[in-house]
């Protein structure tokens, strides 16, 4: 039988083990099994078919897997909507998504009420909590029975559908079946001290895979889920302690706050088996600090939404602090044993040479399906041999350890969220004093890079920099606003018009070797 969600879910349902704890409120793998059936039947009784779309709008809460493994139990397919979002970037999603349910938390009824208007396929509105004109969640999984309904699945399914942004600043929904994560989520459990006996504190958006996945690969192991709303640093260093947390996941923002909370060196973590982290830039001052905060292994992973998630691994061995061996603090690590990786140079599409800098392809199960409703997008990301272009740049040495050093595209990584700067640039241009504008990433401590704009004034005097910010404020997710406004008299461009955005980036990056993680 190939894997599917709903195999995480069924072998335990006679269990009554926590598997998800928040707080006071506990839910067992049997409530969980119960709830996540009758959601099931709630799905097949609205008339979704196999491979329907319903989305999640809600930040990190026990629904979300009742619905996940819900649909993985009918074969209808989960599209969790990122919350920051604006409510015209979230209507976008839901549309694109073409998603017949919608499921909305209570803090968000307020972008509910600002984007149902656009809402084209949303037959109907779930709300968690209560509304005057929605039907309360609980309302509607107590009106079907806690029967299993064992709709079949096939491992190239969609199981889930996840959102990263595209070059040309919209979203695209990317399609990971139930072999994409049927190949890293048993297998990787293992290799970060996963059991029955572990205690896994998931504090990543579950619209990440980050997430969502590192979650899933605790549950495929038996493990009780100790779950964050959202990131709470003073709430989840008392969790690690007194929960006896033993793995963990976590970006470098977040290492680098943890590690910077006082006392937070004095508390007991021996519980703790390993800690993983990943999705954006980590310097080795945040990295020391934090390994010496936490006293357990370190890993650190690579990876992508389209590659379902990690593929490289930096073993807890090969962080080593003093010596020869240090430099591998810089590196993403190896690839996964059923990962194969490639380092091609962009123009040519020729193998490079161990240390020398291309793009990297990765080729694996773990690759996605593609991009919902995108069949060219897909073509142009996976090649006809299966290569999947990852649009970073970076160098495998002789021993096989992948270094990142750049981006073949212009993404920006903040605090582990993905910018695309045109869709910055398009908000920002509306602006009345704004006749040209170039958005790129830039250095900063906290965040890995965060946003910065180069604007061309029109006319006269420039505006200030605090009404451009407050202006992508009102048309933007903040986390994608400009954190920082330069003035320039013009922006270099090559013959063709196109923005030259590394002459733009080198002067803020100059004397880093790293540029990304």
């Amino acid at each position: 039988m190939s894997w599917s969600l709903a195999g995480i879910i069924r072998p335990r349902a006679r269990d009554q083990r926590p598997m998800i704890t928040s707080g006071e409120r506990a839910l067992t793998w049997a409530e969980m099994d119960a709830r996540s059936s009758r959601g099931a039947q709630a799905l097949r009784a609205a008339g979704l078919a196999a491979q329907d779309r319903v989305a999640f709008l809600d930040k990190n809460g026990f629904e979300y897997f009742e619905v996940l493994f819900g649909g993985g139990k009918v074969n209808v397919v989960n599209v969790a909507v990122n919350w920051r979002l604006a409510p015209p970037e979230m209507a976008y999603v839901i549309n694109d998504a073409a998603a017949r349910l919608l499921f909305v938390g209570p803090e968000f009824l307020g972008h509910l009420g600002a984007m149902e208007g656009t809402l084209k396929t949303v037959e109907k509105i779930v709300v968690i909590g209560s509304h005057s004109r929605h039907e309360a969640y609980e309302t509607w999984l107590a009106r079907h029975p806690a029967t299993d309904p064992m709709t079949p699945t096939a491992p190239g399914d969609v199981a889930m559908q996840l959102y990263t942004s595209g070059t040309t600043g919209l979203p695209k929904g990317a399609m990971l079946t139930n072999a994409n994560l049927g190949t890293l989520i048993p297998y990787t459990g293992p290799l970060w001290g996963f059991d029955e006996r572990s205690v896994n504190l998931v504090c990543m958006p579950l619209f990440h895979i980050g997430g969502s996945g590192w979650a899933l690969v605790g549950m495929a192991q038996g493990a009780r889920s100790v779950l964050f709303r959202e990131f709470a640093p003073a709430e989840i260093l008392a969790a690690l302690e007194r929960e006896r947390i033993t793995n963990a996941l976590f970006v470098p923002a977040m290492l680098q706050v943890l590690a910077g909370v006082p006392g937070a060196d004095a508390r007991d973590y021996t519980a703790l088996r390993s800690i993983v982290y990943g999705a954006s830039p980590i310097t080795n001052d945040v990295l020391v600090r934090a390994m010496r905060t936490f006293r357990c292994p370190f890993a650190q992973v690579y990876g992508l939404t389209e590659t379902t998630g990690a593929i490289t691994q930096l073993d807890p061995g090969d962080h080593v602090t003093g010596g020869p061996r240090a430099r591998l603090l810089r590196s993403a690590g190896k690839p996964f044993p059923w990962v194969e990786l490639r380092i091609v140079d962009p123009v040519t599409d020729a193998e490079c040479a161990p240390g020398t800098i291309g793009e990297l392809w990765t080729r694996s199960p773990q690759s996605f399906k593609g991009y919902w409703a995108r069949p060219e997008e897909t073509a142009r990301t996976i090649t006809a041999d299966g290569w999947l272009k990852t649009g970073d740049a970076g160098y495998l040495d002789a021993d096989g350890y992948l270094f990142l050093t750049d981006r073949v595209k212009d993404m920006i990584i903040s605090g582990g969220e993905n910018i695309y700067p045109a869709e910055v640039e398009n908000a920002l241009a509306e602006h009345p004093a704004v006749g040209d504008v170039a958005v790129i990433g830039v250095p900063d401590d906290r965040w890995g890079e965060t946003v910065k704009a180069i604007v061309v004034p029109r006319g006269g005097t420039p505006p200030r920099a605090k009404d451009i910010i407050a202006f992508a404020r009102e048309r933007l997710a903040h986390y994608k606003c400009p954190t920082s406004v330069d003035f320039a008299p013009t922006l270099p461009r090559n013959p063709s018009g196109k923005l030259l955005k590394r002459e733009l980036r080198e002067p803020y990056w100059r004397g880093r070797e790293r540029r990304i993680n």
